[in-house]
């Protein structure tokens, strides 16, 4: 038997890969981009995934963009991937700046809604069958799309919900007449309005945006928890960002505890999911349109977030616990061996799970202290464990002062912290225990940890000024460059801090 039809018929996680690659250099081997990278001499080697590395550089978004996406946005046929692109997810990730137009074609969302499927009857299970009795609740992007050259441009959650299956539509609110509103503000009202006439069992969306919708609601209709109206809510399908620093307080606004279910879902597709609710870890989703490649995260290879070399990179097959590594995937979008800015851990090989710890060019190392965001998260879940405090959200910025370095803390609350000396100490103190680097630092020149508590809805304000509201906009944990200077001098100008 062939090597190709042993791949076809494995069902190793390696082998899975090599079959999700084979499938995806035969459906787009016609297309510009197949001629040019020789699809046919990858697809007819001895060694398919040695051939695919060699013939076909790593992409960033802006090479990936220039390059060849930009034909597509044009209204270009079989630039990347057979056929037309049918929607641009526009996207800043966890940065605030321009937004990226990432494509979706059909393969590409029917593979995105296949997951979600599978989380959605995964709930038919016995333990959580009831739930299903009640409506699932949606908090995304409007469904309402800009039409330009043929396709659809909009947020990656309005795109998914509305062309969503039939079936599922009879099951989920909002409808169609608040998911079509465009402005946040509007649909955020409307829904806070409607909110007592609905029976929730399941809530999806991104935490900090789904915490503010249900405070909202609380304090609108005057009740103790959102259980008052949604007696039946038994889980939330979270995703987007790390859900453990906002946890604690987004259980003061619950009348029982929930299931949660993290997710892992990109512009780019989805790529994994907690398969169940005593799992510490999501599974990458291996045999469902996109190959995986992984590229350690170190000073040998990104220097300031920017790839410096990708010697080392290795498929599913070589992966190794406790290692930092930044994905690049290719996708049934017309994506190749791309760079999403995502960095993961694997907790453990043959299960495939991973813990995501934070981004490339989020890391925080202005002198060598390499704090990921994983750091952070951790960080603030001992303050709030110690301080008692009801951190909603936070940023940390790193400046110089003379010939030393200050981290500077923002963290949104719902009160006034009691003790702040106390929360400062905790917070440097987790983290010299969670991070070596760190712990060096604060010995030499990184000499002061400044923290300014602003109320919760500041991080609100700035997010409105930028225009990156609701969706899957998410406010970045660390700030550099003019997104910092903006963020400081919206701060100054509401005399918040002073220069």
């Amino acid at each position: 038997m062939s090597l190709k039809k042993r791949i076809l018929k494995s069902k190793s996680p390696a082998e899975y890969q090599l079959k999700v690659l084979l499938k995806l250099l035969n459906k787009a081997k016609n297309t510009d981009f197949g001629h040019h990278y020789r699809f046919e001499d990858i697809r007819t080697s001895k060694d398919v995934l040695a051939q695919f590395q060699k013939n076909i550089p790593i992409f960033d978004y802006e090479s990936m963009f220039t390059t060849w996406w930009h034909k597509s946005l044009s209204g270009k046929d079989n630039v990347a991937w057979p056929g037309a692109v049918s929607y641009f997810a526009l996207t800043s990730g966890t940065s605030i700046g321009g937004s990226k137009s990432i494509p979706v074609t059909k393969d590409n969302l029917k593979a995105i809604q296949k997951v979600g499927t599978k989380i959605f009857l995964g709930f038919a299970k016995k333990d959580h069958r009831h739930l299903l009795k009640s409506k699932v609740f949606v908090l995304g992007g409007t469904t309402s799309l800009q039409e330009e050259n043929g396709y659809g441009v909009g947020d990656l959650s309005g795109i998914n919900v509305g062309q969503s299956p039939f079936w599922f539509r009879r099951l989920y609110v909002p409808e169609q007449a608040i998911t079509g509103i465009t402005k946040w503000e509007d649909r955020i009202d409307a829904i806070v309005k409607r909110a007592p006439e609905w029976d929730i069992g399941i809530i999806t969306g991104i935490p900090s945006w789904v915490y503010l919708l249900l405070d909202k609601i609380i304090k609108h209709h005057h009740l103790k928890t959102i259980h008052d109206i949604w007696p039946n809510l038994g889980a939330f399908v979270h995703g987007g960002i790390a859900f453990a620093p906002y946890k604690e307080s987004f259980n003061k606004l619950l009348g029982k505890p929930l299931v949660y279910f993290d997710t892992y879902l990109a512009s780019e597709g989805f790529l994994a999911y907690q398969k169940k609710p005593n799992d510490t870890y999501m599974t990458l989703v291996l045999n469902n349109g996109i190959f995986f490649e992984f590229i350690p995260f170190d000073e040998n290879h990104y220097k300031d977030g920017q790839l410096i070399s990708s010697e080392g990179i290795v498929d599913i097959s070589k992966v190794k616990t406790n290692v930092d590594y930044a994905i690049v995937l290719t996708n049934s979008a017309g994506a190749w061996r791309y760079q999403i800015g995502d960095i993961i851990r694997f907790e453990d090989v043959q299960k495939a799970q991973i813990k995501i710890v934070g981004r490339t060019k989020l890391f925080l190392s202005i002198c060598g202290e390499h704090l990921s965001i994983d750091n952070m998260n951790m960080a603030i879940e001992k303050v709030r464990d110690i301080c008692e405090d009801n951190i909603v959200d936070f940023t940390v910025v790193a400046e110089e002062v003379g010939d030393y370095f200050r981290h500077k803390w923002f963290m949104g609350t719902n009160h006034t912290v009691k003790d702040k000396r106390l929360l400062i100490k905790t917070l440097d103190d987790a983290l010299k225990e969670l991070n070596d680097d760190y712990r060096t630092e604060r010995g030499a020149v990184l000499k002061d940890l400044d923290l300014v508590v602003l109320d919760k809805n500041v991080f609100l304000d700035f997010m409105k000024k930028q225009g990156k509201v609701g969706g899957h906009h998410k406010f970045p944990k660390v700030l550099k460059g003019k997104i910092k200077e903006d963020w400081l001098t919206f701060l100054h100008k509401r005399n918040l801090i002073h220069t």
